[in-house]
């Protein structure tokens, strides 16, 4: 008899035993279902209990308060308490908003406002769903959004993935709501972005290494080789760009906006770290694929573990600690250092001056950058000027003092001499 045919043939073995098995397998899943419900109830109990404190901050305006709860695991939670608490941290909830809109759309055109519409078409590509109708309506709505603020505030420059920080903040508060919001984001924490150039973003950038040096210098050695440019994207759109889940997003935002504008910055470098072991088996002398390996987030991201990252080197190595003169190079109008501390910081008129001033700034330094760039490429012409004004006056000095006979007697007394030994 083969295999097969004996354990069809064997024996089905006593049906009382069969019974007991069977529901002991009942009983032991509906434990399971039992443990699984309360394990959720009390999830859900200890998140209405952590919503309704968030709330009590809110009502309370206790900043060190919604500091720690978006720093806590899952954040704000949902987007009815984010309602409440990120127009507070942002300074615009009603109390306190003094940005009037009124009358807007008779305001002329901001100047970037064709590419502003290029860029709303690109929106909503990952979030929310929607039908194409609901969809079209939330980018004319974006861009209604955009428009009112930069033309209120005309000074601000439109850099490309603005609309993606404008995004969440739409979804999350409203169209209406979300003005306000946006214009203070705008103005006190992403002002160095709006600038005429984004050579002051670059200089935030250069904090990067610096921390890496700090926190692992061994890492840092390793990624000697290129410049960090490569987190441009992430931290200019306070990662909007780059994070393609709504949840995750909003979350995110939760910490970036209870803390000051450098924590942005430690929050990659906490990244670069999470990646430490992958990087390290990237060779030295292949910087281009460390470059696009950095440039791109690693996919899931362990948000939570990140946050508290970011908040430990932020503690430990804070901006004026850092090597290289890192700190030094950024601006004292830069809202990286006008923006130090806990929220609230300074008001919208503060940050209009702060803006006017690193315009001017920025205005000197291209200017002394072209100067230089001018003298290096036509150096040999300047050089040979300098050489033969310097002989004029040197000429016109010698014959004033009365010195022009004595110099040309010495001269000639050298040329006999060198014609005397053969060299001329």
């Amino acid at each position: 008899m083969d295999l097969h045919q004996s354990q069809i043939n064997e024996p089905a073995g006593d049906p009382k035993m069969v019974d007991e098995k069977e529901q002991n397998s009942i009983v032991t899943q509906e434990s399971l279902h039992t443990t699984d419900s309360s394990f959720d109830e009390a999830n859900e109990a200890r998140a209405t209990e952590k919503a309704n404190a968030i709330r009590q901050a809110c009502d309370l305006r206790d900043f060190d308060a919604l500091v720690s709860y978006a720093t806590s695991e899952g954040g704000f939670l949902n987007d009815d308490v984010r309602r409440v608490a990120w127009p507070i941290l942002l300074q615009c909830d009603r109390r306190e908003s003094n940005h009037d809109f009124t009358g807007w759309e008779d305001l002329p055109p901001h100047a970037d406002e064709e590419q502003i519409q290029l860029d709303v078409n690109r929106s909503f590509v990952y979030y929310p769903d929607g039908s194409d109708e609901e969809i079209a309506t939330k980018k004319d709505e974006l861009s209604q959004l955009i428009k009112q603020v930069l033309r209120k505030y005309p000074m601000l420059c439109y850099f490309q993935g603005y609309h993606d920080i404008v995004q969440v903040l739409y979804l999350v508060l409203g169209g209406h709501e979300a003005a306000p919001a946006v214009a203070q984001i705008s103005l006190l924490r992403i002002r160095d972005y709006m600038l005429p150039t984004l050579s002051p973003a670059l200089k935030h950038l250069q904090l990067l290494p610096a921390i890496i040096e700090l926190a692992d210098s061994s890492l840092r050695h390793h990624l000697a080789e290129i410049q960090p440019f490569f987190a441009l994207a992430a931290t200019l759109t306070l990662y909007a760009h780059d994070i393609q889940e709504y949840s995750d997003i909003a979350r995110l935002f939760d910490f970036l906006l209870a803390e000051e504008p450098v924590v942005s910055v430690y929050l990659f470098a906490a990244i670069i770290l999470s990646r430490r072991e992958e990087l390290l088996e990237i060779p030295e002398e292949e910087p281009e694929m460390l470059h696009f390996t950095l440039s791109k987030l690693p996919n899931p991201l362990d948000l939570d573990g990140l946050i508290r990252s970011a908040v430990r080197l932020f503690k430990d190595y804070p901006p004026e600690s850092l090597p290289f003169g890192a700190w030094k190079q950024v601006p004292s109008c830069s809202a990286l250092k006008t923006s130090r501390g806990l929220v609230p910081t300074h008001s919208k008129d503060e940050a209009l001056r702060y803006f006017k001033q690193q315009t001017r700034q920025l205005r000197y330094e291209e200017s002394r950058e072209k100067a230089v760039a001018f003298l290096w490429n036509h150096r040999r012409t300047i050089g040979s000027v300098a050489v033969t004004v310097l002989i004029g006056a040197m000429s016109i000095y010698i014959r004033r003092k009365g010195l022009d006979s004595t110099i040309w007697s010495y001269l000639g007394r050298l040329k006999s001499t060198l014609q005397h030994r053969g060299y001329l």
